[in-house]
C-alpha cells in the first residue's frame, strides 16, 4: 500500500470542487504539531493556537470559494482528555469555515459496519477517499488514496447517515 503524507493529502483541498468530509473515529490523535499546545491545555495554561494557522487559512480559502468542509467526530463517552481538548479547540476550525458535528459512539446504529477497516478518512466530492493510517502509538503514517467505486459509495452512505445523526458542535455538550 502506498501512503501519501499529510501535506500531500492537504493538496487535495486545492482540487476538490464541492465537498470534503472527514470521519474521525479515534479517541486520541498523536499529532506532533499539537504536543505543546495540548500539554499547555492539560496544565490549564494559556494555549497558543498559532499551530492551527496553516489549516485554518486553507479552510478559509476553500470555504471562501463556496466549497464545504465537514467532519463528524465519533467519540467514546466519557471523553478522553484528548477529545476534551479537541472540543475546546473546535471553535477555531468552525471560525475558519468548517462544519463539525459530534456523535457519541454508543448512539451508532448496531448494524453499522465502517468501511476501510475502521480507519478515519477524508472523502472528496463523493469520489476520492484519503484513508488515514496510524502507527501503534497513534502517530499518523500517511493516507492511502482509494477510488474503488463500491468502497467510495459505502463511504458516501456512511457520511450521509452519520451527518444526519450527529450533533452540531455549538449544540454538543461533552
Amino acid at each position: 500500500m502506498e501512503l501519501i503524507s499529510s501535506a500531500q493529502r492537504n493538496r487535495l483541498f486545492e482540487t476538490f470542487t464541492r465537498d470534503a468530509f472527514h470521519l474521525e473515529l479515534r479517541d486520541d490523535y498523536s499529532v506532533a504539531d499539537e504536543d505543546g499546545p495540548y500539554e499547555s491545555w492539560l496544565r490549564q495554561e494559556p494555549v497558543n493556537y498559532a499551530y492551527m494557522q496553516p489549516w485554518t487559512q486553507l479552510i478559509q480559502r476553500v470555504t471562501g470559494q463556496g466549497k464545504t468542509v465537514r467532519r463528524v467526530r465519533v467519540v467514546t463517552q466519557p471523553h478522553s482528555p484528548y477529545i476534551q481538548w479537541e472540543h475546546a479547540a473546535t471553535a477555531h476550525n468552525e471560525d475558519a469555515g468548517e462544519q463539525i458535528r459530534w456523535l457519541a459512539r454508543h448512539f451508532l446504529p448496531d448494524e453499522l459496519v465502517f468501511p476501510v477497516a475502521d480507519n478515519d478518512w477524508w472523502l472528496f466530492d463523493g469520489r476520492l477517499l484519503a484513508v488515514g493510517h496510524f502507527d501503534s502509538g497513534g502517530r499518523v503514517l500517511g493516507s492511502e488514496l482509494v477510488e474503488t467505486a463500491d468502497v467510495v459509495a459505502e463511504c458516501v452512505r456512511v457520511r450521509d447517515l452519520l451527518w444526519d445523526l450527529a450533533t452540531p458542535h455549538r449544540e454538543y455538550r461533552p
